[in-house]
């Protein structure tokens, strides 16, 4: 830890400190990162509309070109022909009342909750563990429907959920550093778009005010999402 707090003081020396094009912090972020494992490119958006007003709330999902880079862990709530149909697509977990058991008593070793309608019913009384950390599943990002293979493939196959939080920010991840600079470009531009448009019907002013990346472990770098 000593030794890579060392690197991440060094990289801080050295990081832009005005606000730069995508293209240059990734580039900057891809040759100065302090972990030896594969870090995780990652971004926070301070958005411009009051997260306390229901009729701001920005919501949604979409799928990255180039994948995220991780195996995404993902629970079931299905019975029948569509937890089979789960458990064929790869599902990491699947299953209704002892599922439900387990995710009461504060289990959550998944990144993706996908449930049918008809498991919703009991699934929405788990709102405690599952809604802080954006973990319920919601019919506008495709995780509340009777496709449950589909599901866990998009799920799979490399799907970003994002959420404003109540402070108004956005954070998702967009790959890994591994990723060529171009694919994490296009990755981190196909969310910008998603989040784009989702702006409420009555934002007014700047919608994004503020917009960060940075690795996991490494520095921050503000970035133009303009260009």
């Amino acid at each position: 830890m000593a030794k890579t707090g060392k690197k991440l003081r060094k990289i801080l020396e050295t990081a832009p400190t005005e606000v730069v094009g995508l293209e240059e912090a990734i580039a900057f972020l891809k040759e100065n990162h302090p972990a030896n494992f594969d870090e995780t490119m990652e971004m926070s958006m301070h958005m411009g509309v009051d997260p306390r007003k229901s009729e701001n709330s920005i919501r949604g999902s979409v799928s990255l070109p180039n994948g995220t880079g991780k195996d995404a862990k993902v629970l079931v709530f299905a019975t029948g022909e569509a937890a089979d149909a789960a458990k064929a697509a790869g599902a990491d977990n699947v299953g209704f009342e002892d599922m439900l058991e387990k995710v009461k008593g504060g289990w959550v070793g998944f990144d993706v909750a996908i449930a049918t309608p008809e498991a919703m019913k009991e699934v929405r009384k788990l709102g405690r563990v599952l809604g802080p950390r954006g973990l319920m599943p919601n019919p506008k990002t495709g995780t509340v429907t009777d496709d449950t293979a589909a599901a866990v493939q998009v799920a799979k196959a490399g799907k970003v959920d994002f959420r404003m939080d109540r402070q108004a920010n956005i954070n998702f991840l967009f790959g890994k550093v591994s990723f060529e600079a171009g694919a994490l470009l296009e990755n981190v531009q196909t969310v910008i778009d998603a989040v784009n448009s989702e702006r409420p019907a009555g934002a007014k002013g700047e919608y994004v005010k503020r917009c960060t990346i940075s690795t996991t472990m490494g520095a921050g770098i503000r970035v133009r999402i303009k260009d």
